[in-house]
């Protein structure tokens, strides 16, 4: 099992850029693949974007793709998610997730942080 532990969010202007951080802890942290989930107020949670457990595969949801950018530092157990060019529709809690397996993170990950807000004035 694996605990997730996310930072970073707050409030900012749109076109401004965002940091969010997620610490892993637990055993097998460094061999699963990771990503985050973002739920809008009245919404569902979606996905928004994944990595392999070594970095070396990404995967974002269409709306993302060329402002935000997802890495990973093993050594540290983190991940990082650079968002750029936020927009007011990126409002949002975003949840750090994990999974031993990249295809099943993308859809129904099996470990997931408490969430951290982002809210993006206009």
């Amino acid at each position: 099992q694996v605990q997730l532990v996310e930072s970073g969010g707050g409030l900012v202007q749109a076109g401004g850029s965002l940091r969010l951080s997620c610490a892993a802890s637990g055993r097998t942290a460094s061999s699963h693949a990771m990503g985050w989930f973002r739920q809008a107020p009245g919404k569902e949670r979606d996905f928004v974007a994944a990595i392999t457990w070594n970095g070396g595969n990404t995967h974002y949801t269409d709306s993302v793709k060329g402002r935000f950018t997802i890495s990973r530092e093993n050594a540290k157990n983190m991940v990082i998610l650079q968002m750029n060019s936020l927009k007011p529709e990126d409002t949002a809690v975003y949840y750090c997730v994990g999974d031993l397996f990249f295809s099943r993170l993308v859809s129904a990950p099996t470990e997931w942080g408490q969430g951290t807000q982002v809210t993006v004035s206009s």
